[in-house]
């Protein structure tokens, strides 16, 4: 078995079914381990009184044990079922510079990553997740439909 990683851009849901499956047929093919790795947007805010700062951290660390429980745990279990080793990675932040960081970090030789439906136009004006990893990230990005 080869000692090579693929990460994943994971938001699960109905699209995430996608990449996630093709990155498991692609893992179970060449021997790789999945990587899943899911960023809850979170901006720090600095003007918050210390019982909001409280209030805050609970709902965050409550958002942290829901997307462990129903977006990370099945989606390793599905990777695991189907024979391909998975393992799972939260954090907070900007997804695009979080994901291209964690695939550097772990030596992933490829990303993948779900193609992006947003018609919005912040999508239009700062780019999206699929387009922001081709460009900055240091291993190919694969985008799947």
């Amino acid at each position: 078995m080869s000692n090579e990683v693929f990460v994943v851009a994971y938001e699960g849901g109905g699209g995430g079914s996608n990449v996630l499956d093709y990155a498991i047929a692609r893992a179970k093919k060449e021997g790789a381990e999945l990587r899943l790795v899911h960023v809850l947007e979170w901006s720090p805010y600095q003007f918050l009184t210390p019982e909001e700062l409280e209030e805050r951290h609970a709902r965050r660390n409550d958002e942290v044990r829901r997307a462990q429980a129903h977006i990370i745990d099945p989606a390793i279990e599905k990777a695991r079922t189907a024979g391909v080793t998975a393992t799972g990675d939260l954090s907070y932040g900007s997804v695009v510079p979080l994901v291209a960081k964690a695939a550097k970090s772990c030596g992933a030789s490829m990303i993948f990553v779900g193609r992006s439906g947003s018609d919005s136009i912040g999508a239009r004006i700062f780019g999206s997740v699929p387009l922001g990893l081709a460009q900055i990230a240091s291993v190919p990005t694969v985008i799947v439909p």
